[in-house]
């Protein structure tokens, strides 16, 4: 199977310039996608058959040049391929220059409210306290609370907002801060009024950066239905949480592939604010190819 790889990568027809040897041990026993062994192996981390063609074709012509391959080198050349694929945004970097709004938005359960706390509490960190909190998720029982708690906690100031008309007073009440972070309710997917309504308040005059909260575990098709729902608002990133309750994470792969939205953050864990990445390309294909298990913390 191995010594046929520079013949069968990409479908190609033409005879190998030369065979390729991997030693017995490091040959995986994945199903071969198409005849591509290189394919079969990706997909063994959760990558489906369309993106680990794509990858495979980006790692033909390395492999072939690479004499006496082995498995340090294939994954070596796999995680150069699939960070080719990824596109990041570190919201983070420095400080701004002019007042930045970010937004959590997502469906229930995917964790925006202690996601939201990490950035605060990360960006605080880096730049100092000039943040604002704001919260018009008034539907779940204690959520205002919770973000209060971690507003006193960090001594940022807080405003709850009900309706549309109110978003736009507490904006201007926090004019003059550097890192506006707004809070959200849940909404479900399925539903397209409460989508609506979430757009009522973060309209795009307003300049916010609608970040758009996924959990990992989910199955892949109910990710994209997600996607396509909340799309009546303009999506900046894509923040994938609870990876460390993944065995594979080879779904970023598939939904980056197919929408090309940056990533901004992951997030591995409870923890505030240790357990939240600002991944580079690279840093989420050796994630994807990881055999040795996910990080837990940050």
């Amino acid at each position: 199977m191995v010594k046929g790889l520079s013949s069968r990568l990409g479908g190609l027809d033409a005879p190998p310039q030369r065979a390729l040897y991997v030693e017995p041990e490091f040959v995986s026993p994945q199903p071969i996608v198409g005849n591509d062994p290189v394919a079969g192996l990706l997909t063994g981390y959760g990558i489906n058959q369309e993106t680990a063609q794509v990858v495979a074709r980006f790692s033909r012509d390395t492999i072939e040049r690479t004499p006496s391959l082995n498995h340090a080198d294939l994954h070596h050349i796999l995680r150069e391929a699939i960070a080719r694929l990824f596109t990041t945004q570190n919201l983070l970097a420095e400080r701004p220059n002019r007042q930045r709004r970010i937004s959590l938005i997502g469906p229930t359960g995917v964790g925006k409210t202690t996601t939201l706390a990490k950035i605060a509490a990360h960006c605080l960190s880096r730049f100092g306290g000039r943040i604002g909190l704001i919260t018009i998720d008034t539907y779940r029982i204690a959520a205002v609370e919770q973000l209060k708690v971690y507003g006193e906690i960090m001594r940022l100031p807080l405003e709850v907002v009900i309706k549309p008309s109110e978003l736009d007073q507490a904006l201007d009440k926090v004019r003059d801060l550097d890192l506006i972070l707004i809070d959200t309710a849940g909404r479900s997917p399925r539903s397209g009024a409460e989508i609506q309504e979430l757009a009522s308040f973060l309209r795009p005059q307003l300049g916010i950066e609608n970040n758009l909260l996924l959990s990992a575990t989910t199955r892949e098709r109910e990710i994209e239905e997600t996607i396509h729902r909340f799309s009546i608002l303009p999506i900046s990133n894509f923040i994938f949480s609870k990876i460390d309750e993944c065995d594979q994470l080879g779904v970023l792969l598939n939904i980056h592939y197919k929408n090309d939205t940056p990533i901004s953050f992951l997030t591995n864990g409870q923890r505030v604010p240790e357990d939240l990445l600002i991944p580079t390309p690279k840093d989420i294909a050796a994630l994807l190819l990881n055999d040795h298990g996910y990080p837990t913390h940050g």
